[in-house]
């Protein structure tokens, strides 16, 4: 299906399969940076952790997708993937991870988020999808959710350069959500992760060997958090959404999105004992309604 084509493409999901697709996606999600810190306390350095992540979830996406001789799909094209589809994981790890040195995680989630805003912007700007009404009320529901459940970062002055950081990543997760729809047209989802994986373990490969950011032997609590990373946020989940994705498109997949802080809270109660409080549940609910709301089509203007 073309950029903004409307219909659903011949193998698409429908769109309440597609919505759940990316919910669940979001909740897997949810569980990276439980993982990433069990890993690293672990004594694994941060680069060890993330390629290690997509090195296995592409070693175990090959049977998924029966051998290497279904890889095939182009020289030229499977390149654009690990290329760019690598790049942009890179990035938006890089600014994020780059914006906790100067932020608390509170202000840095709450500014990556903004993400649905930007590619609402995006998508309006260079006219590939119709921004109506219902989905601008679901945008401002879901970043008022975002808001109630992370809080106020605080009244302390915020750093410039960690709050850049952190924008930043959101602008280019939003240019990357539209990317990964092109990407991935004329293949499937678990093939089009496989090279996405490539790309980020080569890229970040090399930034770790030149550094010697590497650590090894990595101990057991280390190995099962990365094989977890490898699996579910990535094998699992990256799949789901890039399946909602072509269904969806780029402006409501990114609202729906928006649930993962809400799984991350969930998460942390179940795994961690952390409560579950009374803003994380208003906030949930408000992000509930926006993703409710994106199940109704806009109404489109009468033409003449």
């Amino acid at each position: 299906m073309t950029e903004g084509a409307p219909g659903v493409a011949r193998g698409s999901l429908a769109p309440v399969a597609a919505t759940l697709s990316v919910l669940v996606a979001a909740f897997a999600f949810s569980s990276i940076s439980i993982a990433t810190v069990i890993a690293t306390r672990a004594g694994a350095s941060l680069t060890t952790v993330v390629t290690g992540r997509f090195l296995l979830a592409a070693l175990l996406l090959v049977p998924l997708i029966g051998g290497w001789r279904a890889l095939r799909i182009g020289r030229a094209h499977a390149q654009r993937i690990v290329v760019w589809g690598g790049a942009g994981q890179v990035l938006v790890n890089i600014l994020n991870l780059s914006a906790l040195e100067y932020i608390p995680a509170a202000t840095t989630v709450f500014l990556f988020y903004t993400f649905p805003a930007w590619v609402a912007v995006f998508a309006a700007v260079r006219g590939s999808e119709r921004v109506g009404g219902r989905r601008v009320a679901a945008l401002l529901l879901s970043l008022t959710g975002i808001a109630v459940i992370i809080g106020t970062p605080g009244a302390a002055p915020i750093s410039p350069i960690g709050a850049s950081l952190a924008l930043s990543a959101a602008v280019v997760y939003a240019l990357y959500i539209p990317l990964l729809r092109q990407l991935q047209s004329g293949t499937t989802s678990k093939i089009a992760t496989f090279y996405i994986a490539i790309g980020v373990c080569v890229m970040l490969g090399v930034y770790g060997a030149l550094r010697g950011d590497f650590t090894w032997p990595v101990a057991p609590p280390a190995l099962g958090a990365i094989a977890w990373l490898a699996l579910v946020p990535t094998v699992v989940a990256f799949q789901l959404l890039l399946r909602g994705l072509e269904t969806l498109g780029p402006v409501r997949t990114a609202i729906i999105s928006t649930a993962e802080p809400f799984c991350a809270a969930i998460l942390a109660a179940l795994m961690l004992g952390q409560p579950i409080t009374l803003p994380a549940m208003a906030g949930g609910g408000l992000i509930a309604i926006a993703v409710l709301m994106l199940q109704r089509p806009e109404r489109r203007p009468a033409e003449g």
